[in-house]
């Protein structure tokens, strides 16, 4: 099932998006198909079995204007998207200017008298004929100016969907109709002497509404159009971010491009101030970057060679050459704005009631309005007064705010995210966020940085531990897990070689085995040992006592005999606790999903104050742990950011991928924050319960306004309360609900996203110190331990001094940390291995001061 993107013109109100959604849902089915009245797009899942050509036409037969979006479709029109919210705006206002220019001579006419004002060529009877002609000469502009809502009105209207240019268009120029037979009858009054027809037909003209009512709904559509322009802000921006241009290196000479004629491998140059055009990696240069358009943060990054740079950032100090991995349609920049245009084009499902109601509602107002002015009729009220009756309800029921209503939320609040680094993918997401009561995050990567080192290491008893890390090293070179990777940089950061495996295999969640020699050698954590049959007794107490610390214990043997322990830990992001502690002020129970050890686990929990936890899980056993979860009447949100939570990603009810994740994560993901930051997931969910309450606040005004407004159009307190709307009063009201709905909407952008001022720190302190080995027997295991030296030493001045002696001392063989201290004139150094004080001596002296003790 493909997602396929197209182009609606011609919808004027939530009537016409119902129109068309109807049509091509017989085509679909109505659960593929989602027509946004905003943005005039439509979004149609289909399975091959309709071609676009099909989907088209059935947009075209309803009346409509329709074409298919593409990524050339926007390469083409992301200059025009704001130019043609600017024509319309412009056009507006010429229409505006001009109809109130008429208007106004025309209300000076029809209402002098009744502000005691005297213009002799249009007062008295005898002066009737001049008094209405003038009248319908100024409205003619007028209603030429506007005749867009005659002409979709009456085209709609005979093709049986009738939207909100129909009730205004009917309205008008029933008005102004009914002025021109109240001419004649003037002339025919006059011309027989019956003065009490004149009389009647003067105060019932109806001129002034016909002009008023489609200058008042202009009006309102000109404040309308400006806000809505606000609405698309976030998208702009976007496309203005997206470098049109690129400078590359083609044989040997730099060439500037288009940037949508890039391809995978060319090599780009970028200077400070310019954008980066593609995704890709640097290979020549050094800079530093300003990320902060596609992850909200505000300081530039460092980048030097080998370092991945995005589409779309700014590079800001320094001349850098990168080669291009994505380009076009592939870069970052163009794939947020495809997920931002999506969403904003998506309905959430709050929205199906107000289309239905849309779809039914021009027709019900007609009906009702004929009803009401017949109703009067017979009850014995003039024609004049059953007229007016009749136009009011045409021009105050306003579909309009009824379509508007969940759109402009969803696509400010889509944006408002965007800007900040949070990616939601739809409407439906955003009123899923609202009901959130249980969160579910992954442990590595998402509560931790995901970068583990190595904190401990035990040799099992006399073994050489170069021997050990080597064997080490040597298994876990065929891994890719990020434990493994911690073990990999610590045996290369000492300089140890690997001892080439061969029959690598990988037990999935649970570690790895291969051969040497025709040796079997194992790596892996407790359940892996169980399942071996390899007793684990002996070092029991150490491995609790590892986990008790947050540690995760990796087990290492060979034929049956355990060889020693590594002990690795992943710290915590400065934003964990803090993230934690607002899921839990919002009244979510937060949850740690891990496949480690239930002591590590409840170590990290009880750090960052998480209540419950479950460990031990295996990566394709996530998926039914959310699944218990929702049985037991929970609505979940996962936050994850590797592929083996993207089953539990697809599963949950909101997935969230984290730090971008990986592109099978963001795939399953609801909702994608740009950063990694857990603080961005709380954000999230208050996003999409301000943006609910801003939809619920918006239909409940759309409704009220209807319900309340109709009836009192209709006369209903009129015989009660001598209550009546006047066309005029009608028109202004259904342009000031629109507005209303847009602006409150538009609340939205001032919207707060909380982010940390913290660096990335752990909450947990790794000792580094602990680099390689040193024996001690202890229970048949060796315990890593560094050895420390105070050396006195004479003849330190000054800070340079300081530096000449820890640098001396720093490079010596076995040294691994040096603390020099001129106030106490000595050296902490700490070692791997005794080193004798001859050579201490020695190289202080050297360096030009001396070893006094």
């Amino acid at each position: 099932m493909t997602k396929e993107n197209y182009i609606v013109t011609g919808m004027t109100c939530s009537a016409c998006s119902a129109r068309v959604e109807k049509s091509v849902a017989k085509l679909v089915g109505s659960e593929n198909v989602s027509v946004n009245l905003l943005t005039n797009s439509m979004q149609v899942k289909n399975d091959g079995s309709i071609s676009s050509d099909q989907i088209i036409n059935a947009v075209v037969n309803a009346g409509y204007g329709c074409a298919i979006k593409n990524e050339e479709f926007r390469m083409q029109n992301e200059n025009r998207s704001e130019s043609t919210i600017e024509n319309e705006i412009e056009n507006m206002k010429f229409r505006l200017k001009w109809s109130i220019f008429f208007l106004i001579p025309t209300m000076i006419i029809a209402m002098h008298s009744m502000f005691g004002l005297s213009i002799e060529i249009f007062d008295g009877l005898e002066n009737s004929i001049t008094f209405a002609f003038s009248q319908f000469l100024l409205i003619l502009p007028i209603m030429y100016l506007n005749r867009k809502y005659y002409i979709n009105g009456f085209k709609t209207l005979l093709q049986g969907s009738p939207n909100m240019d129909t009730l205004v268009g009917l309205g008008s120029m029933s008005a102004a109709a009914f002025g021109v037979f109240a001419l004649f009858r003037i002339g025919y009054g006059l011309g027989h002497g019956e003065l009490l027809i004149v009389e009647e037909y003067s105060r019932n003209l109806y001129f002034e509404s016909a002009g008023m009512i489609v200058t008042l709904i202009t009006v309102g559509k000109f404040l309308e159009s400006r806000a809505k322009g606000k609405t698309s802000q976030a998208v702009e921006k976007l496309l203005k971010l997206a470098p049109k241009q690129a400078t590359i290196i083609k044989n040997g000479s730099e060439i500037t491009i288009d940037a949508k004629n890039l391809v995978v491998g060319d090599e780009i140059i970028v200077k400070p101030g310019e954008s980066i055009a593609a995704d890709g990696v640097i290979i020549d240069g050094a800079t530093n970057i300003d990320e902060s358009t596609i992850t909200g943060e505000s300081i530039p990054i460092s980048k030097t060679i080998g370092d991945q740079v995005t589409s779309g950032t700014m590079n800001i100090n320094g001349v850098i050459r990168f080669k291009a991995e994505k380009v076009g349609g592939d870069t970052t920049i163009s794939k947020i704005i495809e997920l931002v245009e999506e969403a904003s084009a998506s309905k959430a499902p709050i929205a199906k009631l107000a289309d239905k109601i849309a779809g039914i509602f021009v027709p019900a107002v007609i009906l009702i309005s004929l009803i009401a002015g017949f109703l009067w009729i017979l009850n014995g009220a003039t024609i004049e007064f059953a007229f007016s009756i009749a136009i009011s309800i045409l021009v105050i029921s306003c579909p309009c705010a009824l379509g508007l209503a969940t759109p402009v939320a969803i696509m400010v609040g889509t944006g408002k995210g965007a800007e900040n680094g949070i990616l939601i993918k739809s409407g439906e997401a955003l009123e899923t966020a609202h009901s959130i009561d249980t969160v579910v995050l992954d442990k590595t990567g998402t509560l931790t940085i995901g970068k583990p080192k190595v904190t401990n290491i035990f040799v099992a008893n006399d073994d050489n531990a170069e021997d050990f890390l080597k064997i080490a090293y040597g298994l876990e070179s065929g891994s890719e897990h990020p434990l493994a990777e911690a073990i990999i940089n610590f045996a290369k950061d000492k300089k140890i070689s690997p001892l080439p495996m061969k029959n690598f295999s990988a037990i999935f969640g649970k570690g790895v085995k291969a051969d040497h020699d025709n040796k079997k050698y194992f790596a892996g954590n407790e359940k892996f040992f169980s399942d071996l049959k390899i007793d684990l007794s002996a070092i029991k107490p150490t491995i609790d006592k590892l986990a008790d610390e947050g540690k995760t214990p990796l087990i290492f043997a060979s034929d049956k005999k355990i060889l020693g322990i590594i002990a690795v830990a992943d710290v915590e992001k400065s934003t964990s606790k803090e993230a934690i502690e607002e899921f839990q002020n919002l009244n979510i129970n937060v949850i740690m999903l891990t496949g480690d050890n239930e002591r590590t686990a409840k170590s990290i929990a009880n750090r960052l104050g998480i209540k419950k936890i479950i460990a031990n899980v295996l990566p394709e056993n996530k998926e039914q742990e959310i699944s218990k979860l929702q049985s037991q009447g929970h609505k979940v949100a996962m936050i994850g950011d590797g592929i083996n939570d993207a089953p539990a990603l697809a599963k949950s009810d909101l997935g969230i991928a984290i730090g971008a994740g990986t592109d099978i994560a963001i795939e399953s993901a609801d909702a994608i924050l740009i950063k990694n930051d857990l603080l961005d997931a709380v954000s999230a969910i208050k996003l999409g319960r301000s943006v609910l309450k801003n939809i619920k606040q918006n239909l409940f005004w759309a409704f009220f306004y209807n319900i309340v407004c109709i009836p009192l159009a209709a006369g209903v307190f009129y015989t009660s309360f001598g209550l009546k709307l006047s066309p005029m009063i009608g028109a202004a009201a259904m342009s000031l609900s629109s507005v209303c709905v847009v602006l409150n909407a538009l609340r939205l952008r001032f919207f707060k996203v909380k982010h940390s001022e913290n660096e990335t720190i752990s909450n947990f302190e790794v000792d580094s110190n602990i680099n390689h080995i040193s024996i001690k027997n202890q229970n048949n295991f060796l315990e890593a331990k560094n050895m420390t030296k105070e050396l006195k030493i004479d003849g330190m001045m000054c800070k340079h001094c300081v530096k000449h002696v820890n640098d001396a001392l720093s490079k010596m063989d076995g040294v691994t940390n040096v603390v020099v201290s001129l106030e106490k004139n000595n050296a902490e150094v700490t070692m791997d291995h005794e080193i004798p004080i001859e050579e201490f001596k020695k190289v202080i002296t050297d360096a030009g001061y001396e070893l006094v003790g």
